[in-house]
């Protein structure tokens, strides 16, 4: 199986970006922004990453994406991942409803942002779908990689499987290598919530019923941890305009597995949102 997000070294393309820390009540927030030579346009895309995630995983693609979109892209590490200051208590089971009122409040609030384009990855682009209905006036378009609609039996065998891979110590030193000693409460916080029996019946309908932007829903053929069923989902139940890609040969991290295509579908995807 391909685990999700943690098993290729950095490697940036030339650009040009810079790192800010963003202070909330509970901790500091790291973020790092690109920025185009030639700003197309005001509105930022603002990417979420995905439960074993930060922003050092993104890896080339918000690069890329800036130099093709030319746009401003803005990635953070929410609080207990990455660079961001640690959590001492597991993530709530609201934590994807929540995203919108405490990690990303504070990037919202420190950059201004007035309008800006949601992306996310996995369970990122259930947060993007939360904050786009929850800031509808100032959400242009949403994007989603491989996000979850449902808690379905793919999602919950993907995670059981990645458990027992992570207990080979050089697997889950790849993790450390991103998340410090944070690494052991990421990993946690990721197979306890979806494995967790309450968690089962969780579903992002509702927070999907709230989109009135458009939408860009990608999703790998061999998704290791959700089926056809998720961006059919997604796509059938915003209250905008919602277009849907299956991206053949390709699973759970369709922006580092294929990358070009990725960004050419969001490049075309933003050029259609209305001015």
């Amino acid at each position: 199986m391909v685990l999700p997000t943690i098993n290729c070294d950095i490697n940036y393309p030339e650009s040009t970006f810079h790192d800010r820390w963003v202070a909330t009540p509970y901790g500091r927030v790291f973020t790092r922004t690109w920025e185009a030579p030639h700003v197309h346009s005001d509105v930022p895309i603002v990417l979420f990453h995905d439960s074993l995630g930060c922003v050092d995983l993104w890896r080339s693609f918000p690069a890329a994406l800036c130099a093709s979109t030319q746009r401003r892209v803005i990635a953070y590490d929410r609080l207990g991942f990455g660079r961001s200051d640690a959590c001492v208590a597991p993530p709530l089971l609201s934590f994807i409803d929540d995203e919108p009122s405490t990690s990303f409040a504070a990037l919202q609030n420190a950059f201004q942002l007035t309008r800006f384009i949601a992306l996310g990855h996995s369970v990122g682009g259930c947060m993007a779908v939360h904050c786009a209905g929850q800031y509808a006036e100032q959400c242009q378009g949403v994007i989603t990689i491989a996000a979850q609609a449902l808690n379905e039996p793919r999602t919950r065998h993907g995670i059981e499987e990645a458990r027992a891979v992570f207990q080979m110590p050089e697997q889950f030193a790849k993790l450390e290598k991103y998340h410090g000693d944070k690494a052991r409460w990421v990993l946690n916080g990721w197979i306890d919530t979806w494995l967790h029996p309450a968690f089962e019946h969780w579903s992002l309908i509702p927070a999907l019923n709230r989109v009135h932007c458009p939408t860009l829903v990608l999703h790998g053929e061999k998704d290791e941890y959700g089926s056809h069923r998720q961006p059919e989902c997604i796509a059938r139940y915003t209250s905008g305009a919602a277009h849907s890609e299956i991206l053949p040969g390709v699973g759970h991290v369709p922006h580092r597995e294929a990358e070009a295509v990725v960004v050419n579908y969001v490049r075309e995807f933003i050029e259609r949102l209305a001015p």
